[in-house]
């Protein structure tokens, strides 16, 4: 006969700030008053950024886009626990927290726009090349920080990758070759409820994401995603893990994102708006740090005008150098990944250049 077998209770979510923004004072991490508000200001600006490539989108000035809004303080708080030094492996929706660690914003632009050469990294900034498919970049961040440890490198790596990366081979071989072999990176899970179009309780019977940690070794944490000072806190502590060379953490940061998972597909034919707008008025990460602020005499109104002014301008003058710039050359498509095309590539090449010069729009050189 079967026996079910008794699952072990999910672990409790750490979280130091409540949705009316009150927080005990004691359990704080140990930030500047500039600094509280200077994660703010990037949560503002990766939202009012976000929403404007949403709308370039839409017009044709950028390519398809995922859109992270309701994720900010996820990325924000775990940038912000980041030293300069530090590597990052982003996703594609990570543009928040890339600003955060030095990536200017029209490169972002760039990249949304199919610009790749415009896309080269400026030097000292350490935010690796965006990863498409699901969950490769586990890899890359787990053989990077393992070199790292091999050239006694005091440094941390950490890789952003979602809830259903963890369902793909190449999370599960990271988490084992980091637990084994105790390298120094933070395996950072945005748990926003959705693989693309897929409910959490549809792509994995794991009760959280955290204790799949615990098959390989590793030491997890779950985390109110919308919580910016208890994502900053859990993810400095294991950067800090990291640094004295005690091994990887996961980190699995419960959020949501309010729209669809890119501007290709349309959420409200998977889930209901009354789930969505329980997430925005209820839990929304902005608002919740905004009343913390004010609790703490940090900022009123005129504050916030100011730099919703700031903001404005910041944001026209990057998407006015962009579009500065002209339209991309498709044909980039084709370089910047091989010395020399294998013949198959080499014949897509061709055809489309061909099926260009015959109506299309001619190829910029």
């Amino acid at each position: 006969m079967s026996k079910v077998l008794a699952r072990k209770p999910a672990g409790p979510v750490f979280n130091l700030v409540d949705a009316d923004g009150t927080a005990d004072p004691q359990l704080l991490p140990p930030l500047t008053e500039r600094q509280y508000i200077e994660m703010y200001r990037w949560m503002k600006i990766s939202r009012e950024f976000d929403r404007r490539a949403v709308m370039m989108q839409r017009k044709g000035q950028l390519g398809t886009y995922p859109s992270l809004e309701g994720q900010e303080a996820a990325q924000i708080g775990s940038a912000f626990a980041l030293r300069k030094e530090d590597m990052m492996f982003p996703t594609y929706r990570e543009n928040g927290a890339a600003m955060v660690h030095g990536l200017p914003i029209r490169q972002i632009l760039h990249y949304w726009n199919g610009r790749a050469d415009h896309f080269v990294k400026p030097e000292g900034v350490n935010v690796f090349p965006v990863a498409v498919p699901i969950a490769t970049q586990v890899l890359h961040a787990v053989g990077y920080a393992m070199a790292d440890k091999f050239k006694r490198q005091n440094r941390a790596t950490l890789v952003y990758f979602g809830d259903g990366a963890t369902s793909k081979g190449d999370f599960h071989e990271g988490m084992n070759f980091a637990g084994v072999f105790r390298v120094p990176v933070v395996l950072f899970c945005q748990n926003n409820q959705y693989a693309i179009s897929v409910p959490y309780h549809r792509q994995t019977a794991s009760e959280t994401i955290a204790e799949k940690a615990d098959a390989y070794g590793v030491e997890s944490i779950r985390v109110d995603g919308n919580d910016v000072l208890a994502v900053y806190q859990a993810t400095k502590n294991a950067v800090y893990k990291a640094y004295l060379g005690e091994g990887p953490t996961l980190i699995e940061a419960v959020t949501y994102r309010y729209n669809s998972h890119t501007t290709a597909d349309d959420h409200t034919r998977y889930r209901s708006s009354t789930e969505v707008e329980k997430w925005r008025t209820g839990r929304d990460p902005i608002l919740r740090f905004r009343r913390f602020l004010e609790r703490q005499g940090l900022w009123n109104e005129n504050q916030e005008n100011l730099l919703a002014h700031e903001i404005q301008t910041l944001l026209d003058e990057e998407i006015k150098q962009m579009k500065q710039c002209g339209p991309s050359n498709p044909l980039h498509m084709f370089e910047y990944s091989y010395q020399d095309l294998p013949l198959k590539v080499e014949e897509q090449r061709n055809e489309f250049i061909a099926r260009r010069k015959g109506g299309g729009i001619e190829c910029r050189k």
